[in-house]
Order: structure tokens, then C-alpha cells, then sequence
């Protein structure tokens, strides 16, 4: 069960979205392992993926799709990843993307298709397209749940959030859904997210929107460090609202329609980390008087990937000597380790490079602990600053892993 999981949250539908599942039988039989998610015509429709040089083939063919067309339905399968198989994997991609859109009426661009799961497998194609008219004639503007439950793999719990904003008396919906639990370093891990608006925005205004959001939120997480082949977030305006198109930044309409995209975004990746396998703590790491954002980014990211520091806190264990030790050799030039800080949820570690003279042990057991802890550094050597979210590293991890494919 993800770290204090609070259960599924209240999905608003999204003006213009429709989502449909179905059981392909890909890998498990009895289970939703495809989804279809349909965007009304005249929506735009932006998307970043995985800066994996060893990409699966369905991120191949979406980034095609997405440069010649608006795209109009999103193909997802789960249970196989599509990646690692050559041209051939490309050729049965692209066979699904055409079944989807024999079916819809729709021209064979205008189908994105998503893949995870099992790397180097064949693709079941024909599982797919058999189970596709049923995942079509199941399309309903409330198949959020469905659709999460459908997109997962090793996740505990299926991924959603949603939140409404008003902006000149008008209520627009942001809403998505993601996954992801393993392979978890996201580039732009097995990681998917899909989310939606009923806003109307241009293409190059949505993906200025949904770059930004996922830099501060999608690319500021990370479970074990590995960046996947397939990872993808797409970001869809269907401009059912009311309200005319929000014409750019400047837009005094887009500061708050884009908050409320980073809020979404950042939920569904905070759901990742907090469903990381076999995590039992959500940790936070603030590294801030940094002279640039990569420095800290580079500091916060050595703290998350050390497995001494990951399993000290799976054991609850305030072993603060191996957050300082990530941090020394986190490759930073002339860092003055004197006037470094270290706090554990505002408790006091250390102070200008040593022991602080307020430390206790029993206090920092009783952050240890907690299942949410924040880790702080301060650096004292510039104004810049960066936050990022990762977890433990427990026994479960190991076997989820070890059994991956059994």
C-alpha cells in the first residue's frame, strides 16, 4: 500500500474526454490492461517522453504521430513495455494504432499509442486489437478509475487527481491520471501520465504549459534512479469550456490555469514516489543557497540515490553520517563543508559543517520515525534553490523485483 494513501480522490470529467478499458489478457487474464482515451474534435494535445536513447517503439511512433497531426485518441496497454524489439515492434505498434482507428473513423496519425511492461517481449498484438472494440464501445466521460486501474503495473493503488479553477466566472477542470512505482528517474519512469483540461489553448502555448509543470514535478522525482523506455505525459485541451482561448503567457488568464496543471502534476508524481516499491517512507529533500538550481539538483539527487542512505531510512535509523557522505561526494566544486547545514524535519543535524551542539538521538528516532520526513541542506553559497521527492529502499523492493517476471 502506497505511504499514506488516502484513497481515490474526486475526479472531475474533463468537457471533451472520454476514456474506455478492457481486458486484452496481455499478461494476466481478468484484468483492465487497455485503455482508450478519446479528445473531442479541435482539441490540441501536447507531450513529452523519455530522453532514453534506447526508447520503445510506441514512443517512436507517438512522436511521429503527434508532428503530423492533432491527435484524437490516446492507445494504452500495460503488462508489455514494446520496447526492445526492432522494427518489429515499431510495425506492431503502428498495427494497433491502425485496428484503433478503423474502428474510430480516424486516420491512423491520430492515434498516440503508450506501452508498459515487460522489456524485450513481442508485443500481443493481436490480444489488442481483438479487445479494442470493446474498449472503444466502453468510452465514458467518467472512466478515470477505470483508466488508472487499467495503466498500472506494479502500482499498489491506481494514480488520480483533479481540481477546478475559476477564472472570469468560469470553472475550468484540470483532471489525470498516471502510474508508475518502479524504474523511476524520469528524463523529460516506467512512468505514464495522462492529463486533461477543458481550457483552450494552442499547441505550442499547451506544451510550453506542460513543460514547465513537469520539470518542477514529474522530473523532480525518483524511486531507484532508472530512467525508463517508455516513460511519457501527455497534456490535452479539449476548449469545451466556455471561456475563450487563452491567448498566451501573457494572458493574465494563464498563471492560474497553469497552476492548476503544476497542481494536478504535481499530485500524480508525489503519487508515484509515495507508491514506490515496497516504499514505507516519503521523503522530501530541499537543498537550498546553492550558486545554481543543477548544483542543488545534483546534491538532492546523490541523498536519493544512495542505497546507505535509502535502507537507513527504511530502518528508521537516524544515521545522518550518510546523507553527509552523499552529499561530499555529490561532485560539487569547492563546497565549503564548514558552512554546511543539516536538518531532519527542522530538527537540527548538523551545523556549519559538524555535530550540532543541539542534537539528540532520541529526537531524531522520532523523525526517523514518521512515514512523511523532509530533508534540509543549506549550502550558504548563493541564492538558488531545489526541492525533488524520493523514498526508501526496503526488502519489498528487491523481491518486487527479483519476481518481476515470474
Amino acid at each position: 500500500m502506497a505511504v499514506a494513501y488516502k484513497g481515490w480522490p474526486r475526479m472531475h470529467p474533463v468537457a471533451g474526454i472520454r476514456l474506455g478499458t478492457a481486458c486484452a489478457g496481455i499478461k494476466q487474464a481478468e484484468r483492465r490492461d487497455l485503455v482508450v482515451i478519446e479528445s473531442a474534435e479541435g482539441s490540441a494535445c501536447a507531450a513529452v517522453f523519455t530522453r532514453n536513447l534506447f526508447c520503445a517503439a510506441p514512443v517512436t511512433v507517438a512522436r511521429e504521430h503527434l508532428g503530423r497531426t492533432a491527435p484524437r485518441y490516446l492507445l494504452i496497454n500495460t503488462g508489455n513495455a514494446n520496447a526492445g524489439t526492432g522494427a518489429q515492434g515499431v510495425a506492431d505498434a503502428r498495427a494497433c494504432c491502425r485496428k484503433l482507428a478503423e474502428i474510430a473513423a480516424c486516420p491512423e496519425e491520430a492515434v498516440l499509442p503508450f506501452s508498459t511492461g515487460v522489456i524485450g517481449e513481442p508485443l500481443a498484438v493481436g490480444r489488442i486489437q481483438a479487445a479494442l472494440p470493446a474498449a472503444y464501445a466502453a468510452l465514458t466521460p467518467t472512466g478515470w478509475e477505470d483508466a488508472a486501474h487499467g495503466i498500472m503495473t506494479t502500482d499498489t493503488v491506481p494514480k488520480g487527481a483533479s481540481t477546478t479553477v475559476q477564472i472570469d466566472g468560469e470553472t475550468l477542470t484540470v483532471t489525470g491520471i498516471s502510474k508508475g512505482a518502479g524504474m523511476i528517474r524520469p528524463d523529460m519512469a516506467t512512468m505514464l501520465a495522462f492529463v486533461a483540461t477543458d481550457a483552450a489553448l494552442d499547441q505550442p502555448l499547451l506544451q510550453h504549459c506542460l513543460q514547465t509543470a513537469v520539470n518542477n514535478t514529474f522530473n523532480r522525482i525518483s524511486v531507484d534512479g532508472d530512467t525508463s523506455t517508455n516513460d511519457a505525459c501527455v497534456l490535452i485541451s479539449t476548449g469545451k469550456s466556455s471561456l475563450p482561448p487563452v491567448s498566451g503567457v501573457d494572458d493574465p488568464r494563464y498563471p492560474p490555469l497553469a497552476r492548476a496543471v503544476h497542481e494536478v502534476c504535481e499530485r500524480l508524481a508525489q503519487a508515484i514516489v509515495r507508491d514506490g516499491e515496497g516504499a514505507t517512507k516519503f521523503i522530501t529533500i530541499d537543498v537550498l543557497g546553492g550558486r545554481s538550481e543543477q548544483e542543488c539538483l545534483q546534491i538532492a539527487y546523490t541523498i536519493a540515490h544512495s542505497p546507505l542512505v535509502k535502507t537507513a531510512f527504511f530502518a528508521s535509523d537516524p544515521n545522518w553520517g550518510r546523507i553527509l557522505a552523499a552529499i561530499g561526494r555529490a561532485g560539487v566544486d569547492d563546497l565549503d563543508i564548514n558552512a554546511l547545514n543539516l536538518y531532519l524535519d527542522g530538527l537540527p543535524l548538523v551545523h556549519d559543517g559538524g555535530r550540532a551542539a543541539q542534537y539528540r538521538e532520541a529526537a531524531a528516532q522520532a523523525v526517523m520515525d514518521q512515514e512523511e520526513i523532509t530533508i534540509r541542506i543549506e549550502l550558504d553559497r548563493g541564492s538558488a534553490q531545489a526541492r525533488i521527492w524520493t523514498c526508501d529502499l526496503s526488502h519489498d523492493y528487491i523481491r518486487i523485483n527479483a519476481e518481476y517476471r515470474t
